[in-house]
């Protein structure tokens, strides 16, 4: 009876041992699942890789596109830029058509009013070939400031401020002309209101110059652009309440004739 239960028992313990891993086929199966899982994260890790790439590529696209964009944009902006200089040499005069000069100052803080004289005249003596030699001239008649208010025009024009009975022309001759840049220079010149002169220096950007032959006349465009004080000029009513700084902005054309060979 102890015999047949030891065989008994030696056969189930023998059963038991036939179905679970030895030492050396559990150390086997660890090293399975760490190949498994090496592979699953080599995997994943190529995919990331992939993805990184994929993502890189997207991304020097994206730069590569946007560069391209902005030279095109910047070789446009160039175009559009390039001044024109077909204009020669000679003696030009405003187009009436197309001349303005305004100004503009802070009034009590609120707004920037802005004005203009309606009737002026000049001479551009115009270089071609050396515009730092170029010399202009202006002459405004006072009594046509315009502030779109008629009730306000007469303050302007009365003794607290421009006196267009005692001081009819505002006057501006220019002294010096220096070119700055390609289509940009700067204009010094003596600018006289109400009797008092003083020096004042524009900032002035050539638009172009060419020959209307619908017209046969050569024309030149300018803008003009500076600010003065204007209690420098016997004009400083109500300072500081209405600002001492006035802007002062000129858009003009000047046109000469072409001879009619042209």
């Amino acid at each position: 009876m102890r015999a047949d239960h030891v065989s008994v028992r030696s056969g189930c313990a023998k059963a038991f041992i036939n179905t679970a891993p030895t030492g050396c086929e559990r150390e086997g199966q660890i090293m399975n699942f760490k190949r498994i899982a090496f592979a699953g994260a080599a995997a994943f890790a190529l995919a990331a890789c992939g993805q990184d790439a994929s993502g890189d590529a997207a991304t020097q696209e994206a730069a590569a596109s946007e560069a391209s964009a902005s030279s095109e944009a910047a070789s446009a902006q160039q175009e559009a830029d390039t001044v024109e200089y077909d204009a020669p040499s000679g003696v030009y005069s405003p187009d009436d058509g197309h001349r303005y000069i305004v100004f503009s100052y802070l009034h009590q803080g609120y707004s920037r009013p802005i004005l203009r004289w309606d009737d002026w005249t000049g001479e551009l003596d115009w270089n071609a070939e050396a515009p730092a030699d170029s010399s202009v001239s202006i002459a405004i008649d006072a009594e046509s400031i315009n502030s779109g208010v008629e009730e306000f025009d007469g303050h302007l024009k009365g003794e607290r401020f421009f006196d267009v009975a005692n001081y009819p022309e505002i006057t501006f001759v220019s002294t010096e002309v220096e070119k700055t840049g390609a289509d940009t220079g700067t204009i010094t010149g003596e600018l006289t209101i109400k009797g008092a002169t003083r020096p004042v220096t524009l900032d002035v950007t050539f638009r172009k110059g060419a020959y209307d032959e619908r017209n046969n006349i050569y024309k030149l465009g300018f803008s003009g652009a500076t600010t003065v004080m204007r209690s420098d000029f016997g004009v400083g009513a109500f300072v500081p309440v209405v600002s001492d700084e006035v802007d002062i902005t000129i858009e003009t054309e000047w046109e000469m004739p072409a001879p009619e060979s042209e």
